[in-house]
Order: C-alpha cells, then structure tokens, then sequence
C-alpha cells in the first residue's frame, strides 16, 4: 500500500471515529429517553445510528464491530415492526450493546481487549428479549439473506424491485463508496447491477473528487421497500434514490430525492407510504442535480479540529500578546511618535483576534451535562433509588480546558447526591415527598464567571452528624463554636465522610475534598447550603477561561505579582499605625469592619523594608473578604497563563507564571493557596511565613 493510500485510509478511520463517538453519544442519550413518550421516533433514532455505525465500521475494516451491530439491528427492527415492546428492559439492553460497540473500538483502535465471550453473552440476551414476545419468524441469524427476510415486512415471496441511484457529486469527499453498497445490496437476494457513464464530462472538465456515475439495480428478493433504503442510509443525503416495484407500472413507484437533510418525495399513483407527502420534484435536469450537490455541501458550517492544533493556535496568539505588550513598552520607552498610531492598531487587531480565538475554545457545558444522564441512570438503578435529573443552563459556554476538568469534580457531587441525599422511594413517601427525588443540575453566567449548582430534594446535612464526626476525628475541639458555614465547610477536608459503612459509592472519605482541591486549581471556588429535610445545593464558581486573564499587576520590592482581576474588589492605602493583631490574625480597619490580611512581604520573605504607606488589595474569596498587603498597585494588565515547569510543579502559591513587556516574569498568585497558607501558619503560631510546597 502507498503512503498516499495509507494516508487516505488513515483519514477515513479518524473519520469513522469521530463520527462514531457523536453516534454513539446520540444512542445513549435516545437509549435514556426509551421510557418517554416518543418511543416510535426514539426507536428509530436508535437504529439508524446503529446501521451508521455498521456500514462505516466495515467500510473501514472494523468487522467485529459491523458483526456485532447487526445483532441488535436484528433486535431494534424487531421493535420497529412492532412485534418487540418498548420497555425499560430494552433500553438497559440497547445501553449494554452502545458500551460494547464502544469496547470493540477501542480494542481495535489497540486499547484493552474487550472480556471473552462478552459479545455473544449480550448477542444471546438479546435473542432472549425478543423471544420472550413470541417473533412471527424464527430464523437461523447466522444466515445472513434468511435474517433479512425475517426482517422484511413483506417476507410472504420475493419481488423484483428496480432501483436507481444517482449519488451527488460529493459521495466520495464524504466517505462514501458506491462498490461497498452494490455488494451490500446483492446480499439481499439476485442483484444485477449497471453502471451509467453519460454523465460524465468532458476530461478538461473532470473534478477527480467528484462522482459523476450513477447505478442502475434489477434485485430479486422477498425484502421490503424500507430494508432496500437501509443500504442507502447513510449516503442519500442530496443523492436520487428511486426503488419501485418491477412490471407494476406506476402503482407502487416512488422516487425519493434527500435534500438539505430533509425527505421530498414525488409520487405517481395511488402510494402507500407511512412517511408524509412532500412538494413533487420534478425537475430531474443535471443542473438541478449539481444544484444539490452544492446545496449538500454548503450546509456544512462547522469543522472538526484536532485539540491539539486548538491548543497550538492559543499559545501562538499568548505569545503574540506578550510581544505586543513588549512592542507598546518599547514604544513608550523611546518616544517615537510615529509608531504610536500602528502600535494602537496592532493593540486593536490582537485583542480581537484573542477574543475570537478564545471564543474557539468555548463550549456549550451542555456537552459535559450530557454525560451525566447515564450516571444517574446507572446509579440509580445500583442503589434502588428512583431519581429525575433536570439539567438548565445547557448553552452557558466554559472553556474547554476547564471543561475538561470539571467532569470528575460533578460525577463526585452527583454521587454524593444520589447515595446520601435522595432517600428509598418509601422513606419520601412517608416524609410527604414525591415518590421520585430531583435532582437539579444548572449552569449560568455571573459576571466574568460561572456558576454551576447541584441542588437535590434529599434529607439534607444534619449538622449535629457532621460536627459528632469532626470531634471524633480530632479536627475540632468539642468545645469548639463553629458557625453554619464552618461546620457544612468540614465536609471539604481530606477523609472527612460521614458515611455509616463503606459501599462501592461512598464511606471511604474520598470525595468533597477531591471536589475542592480540583476547583481550586482551576481558580474557582465551593459552596455548601443545606436544609435539612428539605435538600441540599453546592455550588461551584469558576472563571470563563484560564488561558489569558485580566490581572491586577502589583509590586514588592522589585519582585511583581499578579493578582486575578475577578476576585480583586477594591485597593486602598495601609499606612503602618493600622496594623493590627486579633486572635494570632493580622487585621485592619475598612470603614469601620475589621478584615484579614496576608502580609505578601512576609510571607515570600522578601528583603528590605516596607515604604511608610503601603497598599492593601482586597479579595473576595469563598464569600469572604482578605487583604494582600503588597508595596505598589501598578495597573491592570492582560495576563498569558504560562506554566511554572517541572520543578515548580509543587508550589501552591502560585497558579502560573507570565512575562512581561520588559522580558521579566511575575508570578500570578493562587489566592485561596495563599489565604489556607496563612491561616495554617496562624493555626500553628508562626511568626515568619515561608514559601512552602505540597
């Protein structure tokens, strides 16, 4: 094989995988919804994305997989000719096929092989689910041309059908191989098989991507109207397709035009079809073909794009950022008037393409949602809990790099949910509650972040539980006087769980701290609000992105730090007679209030000494307000997040480092790090602060 054919393969296998990841999404998600009303349509979405995932899968070489699928096509069309019930049991069934289809793929693609004989285990239940309803037919499936009559909806003789195939001109750009579906069409019984050349161009005019033949079939079989079209499923979109009935005139014709996605067909006669009449077409010309070609292609509006490349593109417009900040010091610095106008340009022309580059990477947290309807459904199921999951807010857009990391932070807070908030069907009906708990998952904007709650209708969090364990595990005196927010924060420290016994869920102490620890590093922060009897929220605040940031640049010594702007409120002065000491805290006076602060000099033990006036910075974090004394506040300043390196992986102080327009670097500061230093080196009575690590 040629490198350019293996090249070509190779796209046409990343191709088939990533379409088989949207599809089997979409399976998932169909399976989910088996239960609701519109189980006909839903049924259907199912199967065609099963025969998707089949005629690509061999289209590409993965046989095991195309082996497998038509298994439960063989099971799914069952259910379309109604002689299968829509029930529960067939959605855990369709779920259990999707993650062995995922398995097989994997496990070609080189992961871990799937379990012997898991296959033909999940093959053999679902033979036993459709012959508990007692099938017209019970045929041999091994037999492939036997299969599809049982499939048939007419399998009482066979009929000669004449179909017609005029693909549009695109088919080959999009994957499709006209060979592959001839012989796929002669699995259905005795296939002839022409191919048409007349519209064929002259060469000078020949698109070599371009597929200008069209076929013309004589089959004989006893298979249906609706088997035929499945062969042609997955590539009639713009193409002619036009199956009738051989020696029956006009009577049972119907030619079938796919258009922009949407079905048109033109009947002649008295047909019958269980799909709606359309406007007839009748204009059969080739420039009404090259028209829907065009048409065809032109409604592709998005474009897949490797992570990867994404990535690279961001760092290439940081970098950008960073030497037009240097371009504009320069600038300054040497007092050319006539570089001011194009430096301002260049200023206006970066900032909109970092706008739009970083509006690239936004996705809808929609996508992250989507998953959880499987989890829910899955531990439900597990721990006999019945449970609704109500997801809002599913457009709000989030960072990909944070989405990416926000996945395990929600599966542990769904899984706190459901075990130790959403009681046994029984107990909430004793209670006066709905025999189904809720549980809603809601994501919106707040300014320069978002929020993203997890209410649920559970029992709640009993304090007097929370405190009984903080005291038998030493992390507080009994005689301590904890607020409601101090004694509901308990549940955030590292193997704190007030689980009675260990289950594969909960109990082992991992969990709200592991939540915690993955917020805060991506720069956000936790909430907890509890009624008890009533139910639980925990919310999660986070910035829209983590690649470039507005910084609040300031000074100590001649070392310089920056400070998120989302979290900074206000900057006022410190002359040195307001220093205060309260409890081992150092504290000052803001109109009247007393707040903390975090002495920056003292706790990077930075030499010299402090001016008479100093500037204090306050924060807000986790709903309360702290001050970072620092020397000078130099400004605001657009801040690229660069990484602190290997040997700095340790250090919690600070998120990231950035360079500046001089060439110099200034570490941007972690400030819920920095606050639980200081409080922990207050707890332990220190009275030098050092720059510690993890």
């Amino acid at each position: 094989m040629s490198e350019m054919e293996t090249r070509t393969q190779n796209n046409w296998i990343d191709a088939f995988l990533a379409e088989a990841e949207d599809l089997l999404a979409e399976i998932e998600e169909s399976a989910l919804a088996l239960n609701e009303d519109e189980a006909v349509e839903t049924t259907h979405r199912i199967f065609r994305a099963f025969h998707t995932i089949k005629g690509s899968s061999g289209m590409c070489g993965f046989t095991a997989v195309a082996d497998f699928t038509h298994h439960i096509e063989t099971l799914l069309d069952k259910v379309r000719a109604g002689e299968v019930a829509v029930t529960s049991e067939l959605g855990n069934l369709v779920l259990a096929g999707r993650d062995q289809v995922r398995d097989i793929i994997a496990a070609e693609q080189g992961g871990a092989q799937v379990a012997e004989g898991s296959s033909e285990k999940l093959v053999e239940r679902f033979k036993a689910f459709a012959g508990v309803q007692e099938p017209i037919l019970k045929l041999d499936t091994s037999d492939l041309h036997a299969e599809v009559l049982s499939l048939s909806p007419r399998n009482f003789g066979e009929l000669v059908w004449e179909i017609r195939f005029r693909p549009h001109l695109g088919l080959f750009t999009c994957g499709g191989n006209p060979i592959l579906l001839m012989r796929d069409l002669s699995t259905l019984g005795s296939c002839e098989v022409t191919t048409h050349t007349d519209a064929v161009p002259p060469l000078e005019e020949i698109d070599p991507h371009a597929c200008y033949l069209w076929w013309s079939a004589t089959l004989r079989t006893s298979a249906g109207r609706d088997t035929i079209r499945d062969v042609f499923m997955f590539v009639e979109d713009g193409s002619e397709l036009e199956i009738r009935e051989s020696g029956t005139g006009t009577e049972n014709h119907a030619m079938e035009v796919v258009e922009d996605g949407a079905q048109n067909m033109a009947v002649t006669g008295h047909v019958q079809s269980a799909e709606a009449e359309a406007p007839s077409i009748s204009d059969n010309s080739a420039a009404h073909k090259v028209g829907a070609a065009e048409k065809t292609l032109a409604k592709e509006s998005t474009v897949r794009v490797p992570a990867g490349r994404l990535d690279r593109l961001v760092n290439l417009v940081g970098e950008l950022v960073m030497n037009q900040s240097r371009l504009k010091q320069i600038t300054s610095q040497i007092g050319a008037p006539e570089l001011a106008n194009p430096v301002q340009e260049i200023e206006r022309l970066v900032a909109e393409l970092r706008d739009d580059v970083l509006g690239i990477r936004m996705l809808p947290i929609g996508t992250l949602f989507g998953r959880f309807r499987r989890l829910v459904h899955d531990l439900s199921l597990e721990l006999e809990r019945e449970v609704d999951l109500i997801t809002e807010g599913a457009e709000t857009e989030l960072d990909k790099s944070i989405l990416d990391q926000l996945g395990e932070p929600l599966v542990h807070l769904l899984r706190n949910s459901i075990d130790h908030g959403i009681e046994l069907a029984e107990e909430r009906l004793a209670k006066g509650k709905p025999r189904r708990g809720t549980i809603r998952l809601n994501a919106s904007h707040m300014g320069a972040n978002v929020v993203v709650s997890i209410e649920d209708d559970g029992h709640g969090i009993s304090r007097r539980a929370v405190r009984d364990k903080a005291i038998e595990k030493q992390l507080i005196s009994p005689d301590a006087n904890l607020s409601d927010r101090e004694t509901l924060n308990l549940l955030l420290l590292p193997g704190f769980s007030t689980a009675k016994k260990v289950t594969n869920i909960s109990g082992r102490g991992v969990g709200m701290d592991v939540v915690k620890r993955q917020i805060d590093q991506l720069r956000g922060s936790v909430q907890i609000a509890s009624e008890e009897g009533k139910g639980t929220n925990i919310t999660l605040t986070l910035p829209l992105t983590l690649a470039i940031i507005e910084g609040l640049l300031v000074q100590v010594a001649e070392n310089r730090f920056i400070l998120p702007m989302c979290s900074v409120t206000e900057n006022v002065e410190l002359p040195g007679h307001e220093r205060k000491t309260k409890n081992g805290r150092n504290v000052f006076s803001v109109r009247g209030n007393l707040l903390p602060y975090v002495d920056l000099r003292a706790l990077f033990q930075i030499a010299g000494d402090s001016p008479e006036i100093e500037r204090i910075v306050i924060v807000k974090h986790e709903e309360q307000r702290v001050g970072f004394v620092v020397d000078r506040v130099l400004g605001t300043h657009q801040t690229v997040l660069q990484p602190l390196g290997r040997f700095l992986r340790n250090v919690t102080v600070a998120s990231g480092s950035t360079i500046m327009g001089d060439g110099g670097v200034a570490l941007i500061l972690d400030i819920a790090s920095i606050i639980n230093l200081a409080d922990q080196h207050a707890r332990e009575g220190c009275t030098a602060l050092t720059l510690r690590t993890a």
